[in-house]
């Protein structure tokens, strides 16, 4: 009983160490053209839920109709929220113009 215990603890554990960083990543009209890349920061409070700041892709693209966003959970990003156990999640968000 002990032993099927500690396998499914264990189990469950390594469901969390080995999620990988997620990305998302779509295109807005023909996609990017210059090839100008800007880059920048949301950050969220206890696992995601309660937005602080989100980066707004629009604004970020300005007058350009055609660019590509990618929003990335890093390893940098997943390595902060692992050290503050959660409370504070970022994610990078990446435009190419």
């Amino acid at each position: 009983m002990k032993k099927t215990i500690f396998q499914i603890g264990m189990m469950l554990l390594s469901t969390g160490w080995l999620t990988s960083c997620y990305t998302q990543s779509y295109t807005v009209g023909d996609g990017p053209q210059k090839g100008i890349e800007v880059k920048d920061r949301s950050h969220y409070l206890v696992y995601g839920l309660a937005p602080l700041k989100t980066a707004d892709p629009v604004k970020m693209a300005g007058e350009t109709k055609d660019y590509e966003v990618t929003i990335q959970h890093t390893f940098v990003d997943g390595l902060i929220n692992a050290i503050t156990l959660g409370l504070y999640a970022p994610t990078t968000t990446k435009i190419i113009k």
